[in-house]
């Protein structure tokens, strides 16, 4: 019970703040009159996420699919990436001006030529996302695994530890918090590259509904959407957090910003 009270008074000024912002939002469409297709109520949103004109369960999953895809694709090969950088100076010389390269690409602009490559579904959606979001993970895997103290690295060569042993022994564990602090930003990113997609061509997902209430100047519907990405995005932040306490709580308040 101290502990359900504990994070409740953690999560509370968050909740002021959103209840606060809620009841302006209210306020404001009221007090000036503005016209639903414009900026709908919080009422008409809620009413429009709950209703049952389409099928927001069928669309949540397609979403919340594309981007838990995008996550563990950006995630594996992130940290995959990041241990060969770090593992030989060579392969960072060679890879790092590749990997800038490819973030610097805009994505909007690549998304259709996933489309012509791999044809409709969730797989481009998938690989936008982890195109988004996998560089954080390369590069914090990298520094962590690279930014560590030099007497235990000394430890290791006291004990003829082989490179493989002094990596999974001493440099990984030590890489945790620069890891876990990347995943959480691709927790978020990964919803962005996976709404982008759906936006360049879908026929199912939330970004999908988004562009279909637009050419119907259904906004509270376009609202709806939005709130229900925010919520699969939240919930998988959320997740890595949990994960991280679990993977290495020694981690917590030292997470690499």
């Amino acid at each position: 019970m101290n502990f359900v009270i504990r994070k409740f008074m953690d999560y509370l000024p968050a909740l002021v703040l959103f209840g606060a912002l809620l009841v302006l939002w209210q306020m404001a469409v009221t007090v000036f009159g503005i016209r639903q297709y414009l900026l709908p109520s919080p009422a008409s949103v809620l009413a429009a996420m709950t209703s049952g004109q389409i099928d927001w369960a069928g669309h949540i999953a397609v979403t919340a699919a594309a981007i838990f895809g995008a996550f563990v694709i950006a995630a594996v090969g992130g940290i995959a990436l990041g241990i060969v950088i770090a593992w030989s100076d060579v392969m960072s010389r060679a890879l790092m001006p590749f990997l800038v390269f490819v973030n610097t690409l805009p994505k909007v602009a690549v998304a259709p030529l996933f489309l012509l490559w791999l044809g409709y579904g969730i797989l481009p959606n998938m690989l936008i996302g982890a195109l988004i979001g996998f560089f954080p993970v390369v590069i914090n895997t990298a520094v962590g695994l690279s930014q560590i103290d030099s007497d235990m690295l000394d430890l290791g060569r006291v004990f003829n530890a082989p490179k493989w042993k002094v990596f999974a022994k001493i440099r990984i564990p030590n890489a945790y918090p620069y890891i876990l602090s990347a995943l959480k930003v691709t927790a978020t990113a990964a919803v962005v590259g996976a709404i982008v997609g759906e936006f360049v061509a879908s026929q199912r997902g939330l970004g999908y509904v988004i562009i279909t209430s637009q050419s119907s100047m259904n906004t509270p519907l376009a609202f709806g959407a939005l709130v229900w990405i925010s919520i699969i995005g939240l919930a998988l932040f959320g997740a890595v957090a949990g994960l991280s306490r679990v993977v290495a709580p020694w981690a917590e308040g030292q997470e690499a910003n």
